[in-house]
């Protein structure tokens, strides 16, 4: 028997699992590693913190036998965490994280340019970019005199692919989506934003979702107890290779990836633009597709918030109990929790609005909410968003026809059943409760040739059995909810873009 190795670096952590050609999970390992928030607008977490965890995930493993019998490797990564490296690839900076923000000025000054090829590249990312992406943070890192002779900028896919193989390559995946990359890097872009040094301080080589980047090296082997000179072949976004991982490959298939963050990812046969949206990105998972992506800045990441205010310390059993008794306390309220609605941008709006200022609110308060309003006023926050997103996609001319929903928020049968409830929708759940580590787990037996293409491997590897169905009454309940969801984004998003101009500038690392 032999399997192929998937390894996903999430935002608290990472994981590696063990599967078969058939889609099987053998083994999953997993190590945490911590995140500091050292400002507003601030995300930061030290890259040999990654690698520790790698190391500890794969020692965990009970049957050193089995990494011995590893064919094939791919990894997936959260996107758009960036940190700068020496020319070993030793980290100068921490990384920051794909929430960090900091990068809003030059985000606002590359949206702000008059320049036709700038205009020109940028209609291929909804019409402007990201104050989390890689060329706003590049810049950034520029601007604030962190890029001395021979550094190098790496992402945390590239820097982690770099550590197993000794190899500098960049995804096509992460690279289209997230580095204005056009099936080229176009020279007149990067010198109009203030990015001409793009070549030696970026890779310039980019590899497709699939394609061979390497092979374990044998100092990597000896770390890792992975056997030298096995193939790694190229992931991608963590959220994106995801969709491999729960067999969403057709158009019309939303994946619903939840977590820390959400995101909302869909196929299409054509080109479709659309500024509320990101993309249309050409081949950046799948050859002659284009995909178009959604997304929540601030979803489990609330949830973990709530816990680390109202339940300070509570670790382990009791944990699990006190997370039992919200969600059958919240389960009793009713939709709509009195009254109570949660705006979600905690760490700024991706989708619909675009915008890092945007911060969190709770509207409706009195003195007979309790923690469990609050609670549920998050779950249905969340699912709001979620509805919002599902709007701008059938406004762009793109329905959704079904949802395949995946990652630890599914662990939550009443966020689930809130989110079909808004949007109206059936969600179905993936059974592979890990779609990163699964959808690499695709990637690898692809390239070690046990299926043809990425996608006969997604749809022979993947499956789903349990259904959310929209409860009708409840669906009248929050319409009114969710009208007040989008005038508070509307009426206080001016008022947050306002103060963040007030923002004093923070340096990395403090």
């Amino acid at each position: 028997m032999t399997y192929v190795l998937g390894i996903d670096a999430g935002t608290q952590g990472l994981k590696a699992a063990l599967y078969t050609a058939q889609g099987e999970q053998r083994w999953v390992g997993s190590a945490a590693y911590p995140t500091s928030y050292p400002h507003p607008g601030s995300c930061e977490q030290q890259p040999l913190d990654w690698w520790d965890a790698l190391l500890r995930a794969l020692r965990s493993c009970p049957a050193p036998e089995l990494l011995n019998a590893v064919s094939a490797v791919a990894l997936c990564a959260t996107s758009s965490t960036v940190l700068v490296v020496d020319a070993e690839g030793n980290p100068q900076t921490p990384a920051m994280l794909w929430m960090d923000t900091r990068a809003k000025s030059e985000t606002d000054y590359i949206n702000g340019l008059a320049d036709p090829h700038v205009a020109d590249v940028l209609r291929r990312s909804g019409g402007g970019v990201s104050a989390e992406w890689m060329t706003a943070k590049s810049l950034w890192l520029k601007n604030n005199g962190f890029l001395k002779p021979g550094y190098r900028i790496m992402e945390q896919l590239d820097w982690l692919n770099f550590k197993l193989s000794g190899n500098w390559t960049a995804s096509k995946c992460n690279a289209v989506c997230k580095w204005n990359y056009t099936d080229h890097f176009s020279r007149s872009f990067f010198e109009a934003i203030g990015l001409e040094q793009y070549e030696q301080w970026w890779p310039q080589q980019v590899a497709a979702v699939g394609d061979q980047i390497g092979v374990i090296t044998v100092q990597a082997a000896a770390q890792t107890g992975l056997p030298a000179g096995i193939p790694i072949f190229q992931g991608g976004i963590d959220a994106h290779i995801g969709m491999l991982g729960i067999g969403a490959c057709d158009t019309g298939t939303m994946s619903l990836i939840t977590g820390t963050s959400f995101v909302h990812l869909m196929h299409t046969d054509a080109a479709v633009e659309e500024p509320g949206l990101w993309g249309p990105y050409a081949n950046a998972i799948l050859p002659d597709s284009w995909l178009l992506e959604g997304g929540q800045l601030s979803c489990g990441s609330l949830t973990s918030w709530f816990m680390s205010q109202f339940y300070p310390g509570v670790q382990g059993e009791a944990l699990e109990h006190v997370y039992k008794e919200l969600i059958q306390e919240a389960s009793r309220l009713e939709a709509g929790s009195s009254g109570l609605v949660m705006m979600d941008s905690w760490q700024g709006n991706r989708t619909p609005y675009r915008s890092a200022a945007m911060k969190g609110a709770l509207y409706g308060l009195t003195l007979a909410h309790t923690r469990y309003h609050i609670y549920r006023s998050i779950l249905e926050g969340v699912a709001f968003g979620t509805k919002s997103i599902i709007d701008t996609f059938a406004g762009a001319g793109v329905p959704v026809s079904r949802i395949i929903a995946s990652g630890g928020g599914t662990k939550n049968k009443l966020w689930m059943q809130i989110i079909a409830d808004v949007t109206g929708m059936v969600i179905d759940i993936a059974d592979e409760g890990e779609a990163g580590t699964k959808g690499c787990a695709v990637i690898a037996a692809y390239g070690a040739g046990w299926y043809s293409s990425l996608q006969e491997a997604s749809q022979r590897m993947t499956s789903s059995s349990v259904s959310y169905r929209p409860d009708e009454r409840s669906r009248e309940l929050y319409t009114q909810a969710y009208a007040n969801y989008v005038q508070l984004h509307e009426r206080l998003g001016p008022m947050m873009e306002q103060s963040a101009e007030q923002r004093i500038p923070v340096q990395i690392g403090g």
